[in-house]
């Protein structure tokens, strides 16, 4: 795995969506503790950045606070075209994968709640999308970001190949 260099929170307009709240209970002696578990995603569309955070705590607004926080640690650059992603790319994780297509200006993002959650947040405005395997939202935000990241520009993928941009 590649290491991601930290971005500054401060100086972006960073919007965040929840994408799952989860009630959890645990068992012990006295009965049973009640708390909540919160997938939040954040990003800032002009600047093409998203991150995903997990916050847990006893209230529901504690838990998105947390999340927040933790996705705050957690953002990502993403290479974008001016309207949709440069190249059609497969994000796994886990047993999920997200497929993720250009496509054509006007279509809109054609996209599920935890998929469409990533890509509106990075703000892609053009995309096909696919959800194959587990539908698990955790695991579905982490394969996108996965596919957003494994996406190249050309001079980058000229560069790698060791060949002129205009042979590609």
């Amino acid at each position: 795995m590649a290491i991601v260099k930290r971005i500054d929170p401060g100086n972006l307009n960073l919007k965040e969506q929840v994408v799952a709240i989860n009630r959890v209970t645990k068992v012990v002696k006295g009965g049973k503790n009640l708390s909540f578990s919160a997938l939040v995603v954040i990003g800032d569309p002009s600047a093409k950045v998203v991150g995903w955070g997990v916050g847990k705590a006893k209230e529901v607004p504690s838990a998105i606070r947390k999340g927040i926080e933790s996705a705050k640690k957690n953002l990502r650059r993403i290479n974008v075209l001016e309207t949709t992603i440069p190249h059609q790319v497969l994000g796994e994780f886990a047993s999920s994968q997200v497929l993720l297509k250009p496509a054509p200006e006007g279509t809109g993002v054609i996209a599920g709640g935890a998929v469409r959650a990533v890509i509106s947040a990075c703000g892609i405005p053009n995309v096909l999308t696919k959800s194959i395997g587990r539908r698990n939202p955790h695991n579905v935000v982490k394969a996108t970001i996965v596919a957003l990241e494994s996406l190249r520009e050309r001079n980058a993928v000229a560069e790698m190949r060791g060949l002129a941009v205009e042979k590609l």
